[in-house]
């Protein structure tokens, strides 16, 4: 078993925890980039430790510092809810049982300033580790380490094909795949990690196909 110093001393964060501080920074950070502009009403449903701890261990701190795009380092986020309530974002937390899953998980719940919706739900798995479980309802796996897309579409034969085809065309290289859909013919969404940052002109291509429904994208957020 190789064990990286990483293992050991963990992320560069601002502290105390790395499950609840660092990895609640980087699930906030996840939802920051996946809404694309500016959040101005967020509710977050906390299970578990996560809410146990909520302020003790600056759970509540580093959630709204991430949906602000603060990084896990930055020393700003002691001041997240001040800062947050200078900008007018509208900041809600409570307690909520999510089923089957970490004890370290929370269901964030944002709106953007243009009134576009979204939500996920994102467990901090320690070490600063995270996973993003959903995204807008859908399953998915997503553990910040790569660049990331995320292709709502209808369930049609040979979607995953042509997204996986545009992305080859381009040299991109794919690191992992996810697929989950509603339910036969009904709306699908295909979530890929990539080697390579995914750029606004293969973004366009695969918003062009024929029963796509939506594009996100998202950078790297985590370390290795």
């Amino acid at each position: 078993m190789n064990i990286s110093m990483f293992d050991i001393l963990g992320p560069v964060m601002i502290g105390p925890s790395s499950s609840h501080t660092a990895g609640a920074q980087r699930i906030g950070k996840a939802m920051y980039m996946i809404a694309g502009s500016q959040i101005n009403k967020v509710k977050f449903y906390l299970h578990g430790s996560f809410h146990l701890t909520l302020s003790g261990h600056g759970t509540d701190r580093a959630l709204v510092s991430g949906i602000m795009g603060m990084d896990a380092s930055n020393p700003e986020i002691k001041n997240s809810l001040i800062l947050a309530n200078e900008r007018g974002i509208d900041v809600t937390f409570e307690g909520a049982d999510l089923g089957d899953v970490h004890p370290n998980t929370v269901r964030i719940e944002a709106q953007t300033e243009n009134g576009d919706t979204f939500s996920l739900v994102g467990s901090s798995v320690g070490g600063g580790n995270v996973e993003i479980v959903e995204i807008n309802g859908t399953p998915c796996k997503c553990s910040g380490k790569y660049p990331s897309i995320i292709v709502t579409h209808l369930d049609y034969i040979g979607m995953i094909s042509r997204i996986s085809t545009i992305l080859a065309e381009n040299d991109i290289n794919i690191v992992t795949l996810t697929h989950s859909r509603e339910n036969k013919g009904m709306n699908a969404t295909t979530m890929i990690e990539t080697d390579n940052e995914i750029l606004e002109n293969v973004v366009d291509k695969i918003s062009e196909l024929e029963h796509v429904i939506k594009v996100v994208t998202m950078k790297q957020f985590v370390s290795e």
